[in-house]
């Protein structure tokens, strides 16, 4: 029940002891503002207990029908 204020606090905690450092690069600014949204969403949603698909069954769905191409011609 806690869980999620728990972690939107250290997140905001986080972003107000980072953020003022990278005011002047914006760039670098962006990329801490995406990772640590990416961080705290997936943060929240493995603390709700909801089930994340692995990056690697992504991976290997893409490069399946290259294995596939690749032993019908090696064979």
């Amino acid at each position: 029940m806690w869980l999620v204020p728990g972690v939107l606090a250290i997140t905001a905690i986080i972003a107000a002891i980072e953020v003022p450092a990278l005011r002047k690069d914006k760039k670098g600014l962006w990329i801490f503002s995406i990772l640590l949204l990416i961080g705290t969403g997936i943060s929240i949603a493995k603390g709700l207990n909801t089930v994340l698909p692995n990056p690697l069954d992504l991976i290997a769905a893409v490069f399946q029908p290259f294995s596939h191409w690749q032993q019908l011609f090696v064979s």
